[in-house]
């Protein structure tokens, strides 16, 4: 067993007699180590600089614990329901690191879960009210944010694969043959930049934006529907606002949905977003549309996504979603599942993937896995709850939000983080206040004037807003506000 250094007492929240147990049921590093396989150790190092043990067993091979500490039991392999019943029905672990594992309501965690990454609909356990986390005894959080870029990257690369629709395949293989000329057959390759075109985005979350963000660096059109209280930063933005789903899809020519499951009806069993892509969305978009799903698989009507592709209405979807097979059966489960049957049918129309786009970006997963180790901490040691999900249980207190830099709302702990750069404070404050005066010049001018201004001033005016935009970014102050 690993070293370790007992975490400091707080109070009567944190018993040092006590060993406490972390289960980790997915992988925290995804290079590969020098034994192929992924690689864990960036995590382990980190959970040992904080005092903590690293185990590469079950708790039950573990031998005795030292108490006083946070034991991490690292099983990236439990995938089934059966497993994780097996392994954590009776409540054998503290608490919980997931990423994409589906944990069943009868797992039991009383201390908390994490799941790496934003949503929460995979953490079922009712230990904290299941994957909305309204409810139980157990506060539930996530790492929102951490993987958003990764994913808002892959969904632009789905997209790029067929829009612009130039057969890139075919042109490298004529040109690899010697079999083309450019001046005589080019022409019979035309496509559509990007450029000009609709994207539909539904969620305003951290992926959300950043998928908007992206759109409109390709120079597309975005609209976006959100709660309407999302409304007012939406616009600020310089997006437009959708007030229905239908109402941001009409005319689209791609729709990228990246809102969550929701919350679980007990009763049916049935999330609340779930066929929230359904035929009146899918109808309303531009004939010949791309529909990409990186989100949840179950917010697509599958049926009506069959119905689409069909009549050619969907041109061609992008679906990531888990995927998990029993390997003494080789039964497939998931909500992947409902999909494969579109394979047959439709085998040039649709691209599947096992969840992979939020969970293949090495760096991101490590960042996510040290966040939730710090998460876990707080929630055992001095009982703060950092990006809570859903309700706070009696008994903890509620740490606020934490985001990567430029990613997700401005807070007011980042403005204060902000405004302890006294340099770049100060760079602002001047630039600011030279552009306002130029401006405020051009404003008072007559036409004749302001076409002297612009000559004298110009590279002034066009220096100092290069400036004053990168600066802002930097100091991470694009976005909605969040108190």
């Amino acid at each position: 067993m690993a070293s370790v250094t007992a975490f400091p007492s707080t109070g009567n929240e944190f018993d040092p007699a006590r060993a406490y147990k972390v289960l980790i049921c997915d992988l925290i590093g995804l290079k590969l180590g020098p034994c192929g396989q992924p690689d864990p150790s960036e995590a382990k190092a980190y959970i040992e600089s904080r005092g903590g043990a690293f185990h590469f067993s079950a708790v039950e091979q573990a031998g005795p614990l030292k108490p006083g500490a946070l034991h991490f039991f690292y099983q990236p392999d439990l995938s089934t329901g059966d497993e994780l019943m097996a392994a954590a029905g009776k409540g054998q672990y503290d608490a919980v690191i997931a990423a994409a594992t589906v944990l069943p309501a009868g797992t039991i965690f009383p201390l908390g879960g994490v799941r790496i990454g934003a949503g929460t609909g995979n953490m079922g356990s009712l230990s904290w009210g299941g994957g909305g986390g309204e409810g139980g005894t157990a506060p539930l959080m996530n790492t929102p944010g951490i993987n958003s870029r990764a994913t808002a990257q892959m969904v632009l690369k789905a997209i790029l694969k067929v829009l612009p629709d130039l057969r890139v395949d075919v042109l490298h293989d004529r040109v690899a043959r010697g079999d083309f000329d450019t001046g005589r057959d080019l022409r019979d390759y035309p496509t559509e930049k990007l450029e000009g075109k609709t994207i539909a985005v539904i969620g305003y979350g951290n992926i959300g934006r950043e998928v908007a963000k992206l759109a409109r660096a390709f120079g597309m059109h975005v609209v976006i529907h959100a709660r309407a209280r999302h409304r007012r930063w939406i616009e600020a933005e310089g997006f437009v606002y959708g007030e229905t789903i239908a109402a941001a899809a009409a005319g689209a020519h791609v729709l990228s949905v990246h809102v969550g499951l929701g919350s679980l009806n007990a009763e049916t069993g049935r999330y609340a977003n779930a066929g929230l892509v359904n035929s009146d969305v899918l109808s309303a978009m531009a004939q010949g549309a791309v529909v990409v799903n990186y989100d949840r698989g179950e917010l697509v009507d599958v049926d009506a996504l069959a119905n689409g592709l069909a009549t050619g209405q969907v041109r061609h979807a992008a679906i990531d979603a888990d995927l998990f097979k029993t390997m003494a059966t080789g039964e497939l489960s998931g909500p992947m599942v409902p999909y494969l049957r579109l394979v047959g049918d439709f085998p040039d129309s649709i691209e599947l993937l096992p969840h992979a786009a939020a969970d293949t970006d090495h760096p991101s997963r490590v960042a996510g896995a040290r966040q939730a180790v710090d998460q876990v901490y707080a929630a055992i040691v001095e009982k703060k709850v950092t990006n809570l999900k859903g309700t706070l249980p009696a008994g903890y207190r509620s740490a606020g939000s934490k985001t990567p830099d430029g990613i997700g709302a401005v807070t007011v702990q980042r403005l204060v983080d902000v405004f302890q750069s006294s340099g770049e404070v100060s760079e602002l404050a001047a630039l600011l206040s030279e552009q306002a005066r130029l401006w405020s010049a051009v404003a008072d001018a007559s036409d004749e004037d302001r076409a002297a201004i612009a000559e004298a001033n110009g590279e002034r005016l066009m220096s100092g807003t290069n400036r004053l935009s990168r600066l802002i970014e930097a100091m991470g102050l694009t976005g909605p506000y969040q108190r």
